[in-house]
């Protein structure tokens, strides 16, 4: 029996296959099209918040935001599937794709939502959830994101304080490949209403003056 706490190597990974899963393409509660590309005023980002329903409806209800989805990414299994990626052999974690248009909603206050709903101190698991795919993360698509993730990250961390025990183990990386999860996990929350949410938080928020 592997420990999921242990990010598994490449050359262990499953294979995955070369096929995507099929997926509903319309956003359930929106209804954008969630592969769509973004457009030249659009940005988008990945998060890793621990389990991704209750992570994707924070985003989807953020004004700026135009769509979510959730899927997997920072392994190294091609297309892989939930169950795979909850085997902890897939080195993947459960993230969403936030498509927002920066205008309206910027990255700095995109990531106090991201900094203030999860605990980015605990590792490989959120809360009760454990395994890598739980981890904390932040996958960005160029340098000005990579440069405003590791700010936020430094200001939240001077927050939390330098306890030992509050370290910030956020991976922060340029995004690699985004496989979409299964039609059925996409906007989970909307159409489960009383389904599980495990977004909870260090209870250490920023104040106004670094929240925006």
């Amino acid at each position: 029996m592997s420990d999921k706490t242990v990010m598994i190597s490449p050359e262990k990974a499953l294979p995955g296959r070369p096929t995507p899963l099929k997926i509903e393409d319309i956003h359930f509660v929106n209804q954008s099209s969630m592969s769509a590309d973004p457009t030249a005023e659009q940005a988008e980002v990945l998060v890793g918040m621990g389990c991704f329903w209750g992570a994707e409806r924070l985003f989807w209800n953020l004004d700026g935001v135009v769509s979510t989805s959730v899927g997997y990414s920072g392994g190294y299994t091609e297309n892989p599937t939930y169950e795979e990626v909850c085997s902890g052999q897939t080195g993947h974690a459960e993230v969403v794709r936030v498509i927002y248009e920066p205008s309206t909603l910027s990255l700095k206050q995109l990531l106090t939502h991201f900094w203030e709903r999860h605990d980015p101190t605990q590792g490989m698991q959120q809360g009760n959830d454990v395994g890598t795919q739980y981890r904390s993360a932040l996958y960005v698509y160029d340098q000005n994101q990579m440069n405003e993730a590791c700010d936020s990250k430094d200001e939240y961390q001077s927050l939390l304080g330098s306890d030992a025990t509050k370290q910030i183990t956020t991976e922060i990386l340029p995004a690699g490949k985004y496989f979409f999860a299964e039609t059925y996990h996409q906007q989970y929350l909307a159409k489960n209403p009383e389904g599980y949410c495990g977004l909870g938080g260090t209870g250490v928020c920023f104040p106004p003056s670094l929240a925006n």
